[in-house]
């Protein structure tokens, strides 16, 4: 199965946008088990905090109940991973080098992410590792 890295922008969005959205329709085809999102300690608790954010409640339709059994079904569809090597200094951004870490760490093949430009930003390249949006990952790599 395609082993993934959901941004937390990606979740948020897909929390909070329309439904035709391409973040949305990412966090469906893991739902659906079309592919397998990895999850480490700090994308989670990144997740959670954001997610607890005054400006992302006052848009989110959802109430707290249902935003957290939102994150739990998604939690229930990803694989834990454990980060063993630390791959800095990397990125610019301090706070992003945590997902190139899981990536590497899970074997995931695409970080799906609005964050493109820091992601790709790095010094350092992976091979097979690849850096999208969500947009080209619906339209290139799921092909719908």
């Amino acid at each position: 199965m395609l082993k993934i890295v959901v941004d937390t922008n990606i979740f948020i969005a897909a929390l909070l946008g329309k439904e035709s959205g391409y973040s949305r329709k990412i966090i469906e085809k893991v739902l659906n088990g079309t592919m397998t999102p990895l999850m480490g300690d700090a994308l989670f608790n990144e997740y959670l905090e954001v997610m607890t954010r005054n400006t992302i409640l006052d848009k989110c339709l959802l109430n707290e109940q249902e935003r957290f059994e939102f994150l739990t079904a998604f939690m229930n569809c990803c694989q834990w991973s454990k980060i063993y090597f630390r791959w800095r200094p990397n990125l610019k951004d301090e706070g992003d080098n945590h997902l190139i870490e899981l990536a590497i760490a899970g074997g995931a093949k695409y970080i799906v992410t609005h964050n493109i430009k820091d992601l790709k930003s790095g010094e350092l390249f992976f091979k097979g590792l690849e850096i999208v949006t969500p947009e080209y990952f619906i339209k290139e790599v799921v092909w719908e």
